[in-house]
């Protein structure tokens, strides 16, 4: 695919991509996948949150998010506030002259218009809207494609997060509730579209081979304290999520499961931690997957998973295993909903282990009729991926003159095919 003077179209990707998140790092995932089966001459980089990690991983050149490095901890001294408030001024510069080097940005997937975990107006929110603004000031289409959004409770970050929406080029969601959110906030969604989360595009591992043998139950854990209006009872939150969490652990040791712990974040290993301290038996073992491939061969080999985390839910969805979801926002419930399983929802925020025990069970007990809706599920999903892809390329890779030639060519070969086929044959 090239621009209109015969140069590649230059796609930039945006986002906490390479910040140890997995999920957002399947979303880049699952686009470059997309850019490299689909526009193969396009010349991609990353503006983003670990640019190593991103460049060493993926291939691609890749440019720090911000310019003041200590952006993601406390600031409490003066030097450090002060530094803070200058990297926001020379990001506004940055952002703007890594825009205008692009035909074309993508967000890929990612919850970037929610506030479902802490998050402060000046951090992601304001760094989004800078994208949004350089875009539509430059002339880049950006896109925000299969985004998660949800209802904001602080004006400063809603407001953000509004205009962002509204700059953007194109927009589509992950689920209904977030085209809803949006349209709720006064973003015209008309012509917006809903498709399944961009991770659903990422292949499946194969299934190992049987063993015989009663598969671990995985137990998807997460440093979960609370959304951004949770505040002030951020900490209680956390340990009711954790002591119920590990009751629950300890209950299947007992019956003689094997439990697997598994991640989605680096900051989860604390809450890893804790669990294998509490209940010290060789039964529970914790995998060390760093990505979401990684996360569903671990997932594809369980019986059945128990987690918290949004993509831990979709990569155990997609491989097909039944899964129990810890729910602590909406989206989780969404999706639960759209894969057929409803019923197993439990929430994060008041983790009852002998209620979560009762819902675990009567989850194996409809084990092989829940592996059949979610092959179904899981077809429909990569049908409207497709649909998704399309709908990228129709958005933010208009054909060019050559293009269009091109394509008159083939349509002109096609139609005098067409006629001589329909043309009487002449009799020997």
């Amino acid at each position: 695919m090239t621009s209109g003077d015969g140069t590649p179209v230059r796609v930039g990707v945006f986002g906490l991509l390479g910040s140890g998140n997995l999920g957002n790092d399947g979303s880049l995932e699952a686009v470059l996948g997309y850019l490299r089966a689909e526009h193969p001459e396009a010349v991609v980089d990353a503006l983003c949150g670990g640019a190593e990690v991103v460049g060493t991983r993926y291939g691609i050149p890749a440019t720090r998010l911000h310019w003041y490095r200590g952006e993601y901890r406390t600031a409490s001294r003066a030097g450090a506030i002060a530094g803070k408030g200058l990297g926001k001024v020379v990001d506004a510069f940055r952002t703007a002259a890594w825009v205008r080097r692009h035909d074309v940005v993508i967000v890929p997937g990612m919850g970037v218009l929610e506030a479902t975990l802490p998050l402060r107006p000046w951090g992601f929110p304001y760094a989004l809207f800078l994208l949004c603004a350089s875009g539509r000031l430059f002339g880049t289409r950006v896109a925000l494609a299969g985004v998660g959004a949800a209802p904001i409770g602080s004006r400063a970050t809603r407001t953000l997060v509004r205009w962002s929406a509204r700059l953007a080029a194109y927009r589509s969601y992950r689920d209904d509730l977030s085209r809803d959110a949006m349209r709720a906030m006064g973003v015209d969604t008309a012509r917006d579209e809903v498709y399944p989360d961009l991770a659903f595009a990422l292949p499946t591992p194969p299934a190992g081979a049987p063993s015989g043998l009663p598969g671990p139950v995985c137990v998807g854990v997460m440093a979960f304290h609370g959304g951004d209006d949770d505040r002030a009872r951020a900490e209680e939150i956390h340990r009711r999520y954790l002591e119920g969490t590990t009751r629950f652990v300890r209950a299947l040791v007992e019956d003689g499961r094997p439990v697997r712990l598994v991640t989605g974040d680096a900051v989860d290993e604390t809450v890893v931690a804790a669990i294998l301290d509490a209940v010290d038996s060789p039964l529970v073992t914790a995998a060390g997957a760093d990505s979401l491939d990684g996360l569903m061969k671990e997932m594809a080999a369980a019986e059945a998973v128990v987690a918290t985390r949004y993509h831990n839910l979709v990569c155990a969805l997609k491989v097909g295993t039944p899964t129990l979801a810890l729910s602590y926002a909406a989206k989780s419930d969404a999706l639960m909903d759209g894969m057929g399983l409803a019923a197993y929802c439990h929430p994060a925020r008041e983790v009852d282990a002998d209620r979560l025990l009762e819902q675990f069970r009567a989850l194996e007990q409809r084990s092989a009729g829940l592996r059949q809706t979610l092959a179904e599920r899981n077809l429909l999903a990569a049908r409207r991926l497709e649909h998704q892809f399309a709908a990228l390329t129709a958005a933010l890779f208009p054909k060019t003159d050559h293009d269009r030639s091109h394509d008159h060519d083939h349509d002109h070969d096609r139609t005098h095919d067409h006629d001589r086929a329909r043309a009487p044959q002449e009799t020997p």
